[in-house]
């Protein structure tokens, strides 16, 4: 378990105030006088700090900032949730809106790009601001919550389209709001017919695993199918208090995936991601996607070459489990869509027989059927 009381800031929280969540969203760290007490750092880095934070806005739960270790430079934790003077240099090439959600809006809070399942963002508001956010556009740029004519607007469209069969709840972080609030959206969500599957997008287990709470499964738990995808990067990020939140999630019978992102600096070498991904289904949570970071403004130091993925998929494919092995995928630039990208397993391919390479190198023959 973490000891905060190792630190100044938090040295007379109780622990009934600790493990709230809602003291922890309200004492968030968001500025360079507060972080300077958590972090030693150099007055003209404090400086820069600054003049990043005009542009991308800084949060960090206290549980959070408790997993840095400010001695260690490369600290894959804080590389997550500190701002830094990379983030002020935008590359040509980069986008605000990486993933075409603009283009494939339908209402204030609709995004439908697949065929048969919509992105209902609830909110921009999140636990803890993540450096390499695809969605910085708009989340942590204001903590707006959608409002009752966006609701009303959104679930109108959904009932419009029958072929809508799963909707994922998403923003920001939609556990950031009560569970009252999230509880009347959903229930309006159940109410439809088509709807199939209701899926929710968080980082609070990995970031604020206390809002997990035994009364938010409960409700969750009435609207069944429901599905939670989560966000680990990195093996450090799998506590205690986080393993026990998802305890919490799963043993309410829903299923509970991860979206991890490739990120230089933080997880980029097979080592790492297979600690990650073993740890992960040791708690009971299923390596769902292993993302290629996406295009987004002021994150270009954090992607890696495509051929480094593969290269930790090569090394991850025949080594663990197969259901420990997520799928890498890229989300294709301008709304394309998650295309996954895979290594090459097939050596030679004609009519008759298809020659294979395991995960070795070894080759093998398998003889093809006919039409």
């Amino acid at each position: 378990m973490i000891d905060y009381r190792n630190t100044e800031l938090w040295k007379n929280v109780t622990e009934e105030q600790w493990h709230d969540w809602k003291w922890q969203l309200k004492n968030r760290i968001q500025d360079t006088k507060t972080l300077s007490k958590i972090i030693h750092m150099r007055e003209e880095d404090l400086i820069l700090l600054e003049e990043c934070l005009k542009r991308f806005r800084m949060a960090v739960t206290p549980y959070y900032a408790c997993l840095i270790t400010p001695s260690e430079p490369g600290c894959p934790v804080k590389a997550q949730c500190i701002p830094s003077a990379q983030e002020m240099q935008i590359s040509s090439f980069e986008m605000e809106d990486p993933l075409g959600e603009v283009k494939y809006a339908k209402t204030k809070a609709i995004v439908h790009k697949y065929p048969d399942r919509v992105l209902f963002l609830l909110t921009g508001k999140c636990a803890m601001y993540c450096r390499h956010c695809t969605r910085r556009r708009f989340a942590g740029s204001e903590d707006f919550v959608i409002s009752e004519e966006d609701i009303c607007s959104s679930l109108d469209y959904i009932k419009s389209h029958t072929e809508v069969r799963d909707v994922l709840l998403s923003g920001g972080d939609p556990f950031t709001l009560s569970d009252r609030f999230l509880e009347s959206i959903i229930r309006r969500i159940r109410e439809i017919p088509h709807v199939e599957i209701i899926r929710i997008g968080t980082r609070t287990p990995v970031v604020i695993p206390m809002r997990i709470t035994e009364e938010l499964v409960g409700m969750l738990r009435k609207y069944h199918p429901v599905w939670i995808n989560t966000h680990f990067n990195h093996p450090n990020e799998i506590t205690d208090e986080a393993a026990a939140a998802c305890a919490r999630i799963v043993d309410a019978g829903i299923p509970l995936g991860n979206q991890t992102v490739l990120l230089k600096g933080v997880n980029d070498s097979a080592e790492t991601i297979k600690e990650l991904c073993l740890k992960l289904v040791k708690i009971r949570v299923r390596p769902y996607y292993l993302y290629q970071c996406d295009i987004a403004q002021g994150i270009n130091h954090f992607r890696t070459p495509v051929e480094k993925g593969l290269e930790i998929m090569a090394k991850l494919r025949g080594y663990i489990s197969g259901f420990a092995v997520p799928t890498f995928v890229i989300d294709a630039p301008g709304g394309g869509g998650k295309i996954p990208v895979n290594v090459q397993y097939i050596e030679e391919w004609n009519g008759s027989e298809i020659k294979l390479k395991n995960y070795k190198g070894e080759i093998y023959s398998y003889p093809n059927a006919g039409e």
